[in-house]
């Protein structure tokens, strides 16, 4: 989605984060006091720890490594009467949990003390060179009834494609293992952000969102020949594309939402757009009452920041009952127009609309229908073209406490 809105706010400092987002400091404060948990009998990394109970989440796992086929370690002997895990089916997947079960022959069943879950992430060139590295993720549980859900935001990422495979153990007397083979390799992808998690976001934005100002017109900045071609091949109308992978990993709209880059930020001083624009010197306004009024729904896409003070709200304007609006209403949180912390529109005293913006937050504004030249104006802003402030495709810092939530990135 091509982006035309120009950043210009002085955000207020962020209030402290009781929050600790950082998945360095979640590892630490993961549980790894698991009873009867026979470390000196282990020699390496390849050897499991004990797991705990049927819900895999972080206060009920060890991760150690996992090589080869079978198991290498001396604490870990292979069992021919041990039976291979068949037929996996993953269900139930969200951005930070799945679960999991599998057929298995009844030859040696009751044999089975653990199941030994090697979790991957898929190898993909194109992954987000901010993102942590990934970490050592066999999972080990007690054999309990399948399905088994596995959950952890630290060791899980939404929208993120993993390989999975099951291997079943006995623990015997001396606290070594018996092992099967691996089982075959699935793959799967993990969710997006559901509506719970974008409340969260959501909750966290409000915080920082700073005073309401008022403004009268949305506006969106290109290059020249963007608004050429939008005269001569567009039928003289800027037409909507789908939403870049800026922001939120996990964001619903990323890359399925379709949509037009409006900005509606002011200068405090002057309480009228900045005349400076990363995205192109030709700038296309027209007036706020034109795509937000009482016939329009708003919704919050997203918050996110790229490793700076500022802080980037994403909301979404869909006129009531087209196609963005349907997509929306199903994925992200509905905002009422005349009371929210980002954007309003409110009776004017005047019988007209009166609208306000927030001050510290600057806003991206997806507006999902196309928008004709005419009923604008188009000019050229005397500032500079600031590219260094561009957010196309810009990747979310996953180590701000502001703006992140206790799931994956």
């Amino acid at each position: 989605m091509e982006r035309g809105h120009t950043p210009a706010v002085q955000p207020s400092p962020p209030p402290p984060v009781d929050q600790l987002c950082s998945p360095h400091f979640r590892h630490s404060q993961a549980a790894m006091e698991v009873p009867g948990l026979a470390r000196n009998s282990i020699s390496s990394p390849l050897s499991p720890c004990e797991g705990m109970i049927k819900d895999l989440s972080l206060d009920s796992i060890q991760l150690c490594e996992r090589e080869g086929n079978k198991s290498q370690d001396g604490a870990i002997s292979d069992m021919e009467d041990l039976p291979v895990p068949q037929s996996i089916k993953i269900s139930n997947i969200t951005c930070d949990s799945f679960k999991i079960c599998w057929d298995m022959d009844q030859r040696g069943k009751e044999r089975i003390t653990h199941y030994f879950i090697d979790l991957n992430k898929k190898e993909n060139k194109n992954s987000n060179k901010f993102k942590h590295k990934d970490v050592p993720t066999k999972l080990v549980a007690k054999a309990v009834p399948l399905p088994m859900t596995v959950r952890g935001h630290w060791f899980l990422s939404p929208r993120t494609e993993y390989t999975v495979a099951v291997q079943t153990a006995s623990k015997q007397t001396d606290g070594d293992y018996a092992v099967s083979e691996w089982s075959e390799i699935i793959e799967f992808c993990t969710a997006d952000y559901s509506t719970v998690h974008l409340n969260q976001l959501l909750e966290k934005a409000q915080v920082i969102s700073g005073r309401m100002l008022p403004f009268c017109v949305f506006y969106r900045n290109q290059n020249k020949e963007y608004f050429d071609h939008a005269r001569e091949v567009q039928d003289n109308r800027m037409v909507p594309s789908v939403k870049d992978n800026s922001g939120s990993h996990g964001s619903p709209i990323s890359g399925k939402l379709e949509g037009l880059f409006f900005s509606c930020n002011t200068e405090f001083n002057t309480g009228k757009p900045p005349q400076d624009s990363p995205y192109g010197r030709h700038r296309f306004e027209i007036q706020a009452g034109a795509l937000f009024n009482p016939d329009a729904s708003l919704y919050f896409g997203d918050f996110y920041c790229m490793y700076t003070a500022y802080h980037y709200v994403v909301l979404v304007l869909a006129p009531k009952g087209s196609p963005g609006d349907h997509f929306c209403k199903q994925r992200l949180p509905a905002l009422d127009i005349t009371c929210n912390r980002f954007l309003t529109c409110t009776p004017a005293q005047d019988g007209g609309l009166a609208f306000h913006h927030a001050q510290d937050v600057i806003l991206e504004v997806i507006y999902t229908e196309p928008v004709e030249l005419t009923a604008g104006t188009l000019g050229e802003i005397s500032g500079h073209q600031r590219q260094s402030m561009s957010t196309a495709n810009a990747k979310k810092d996953p180590s701000c406490k502001t703006c992140n939530i206790s799931v994956g990135r």
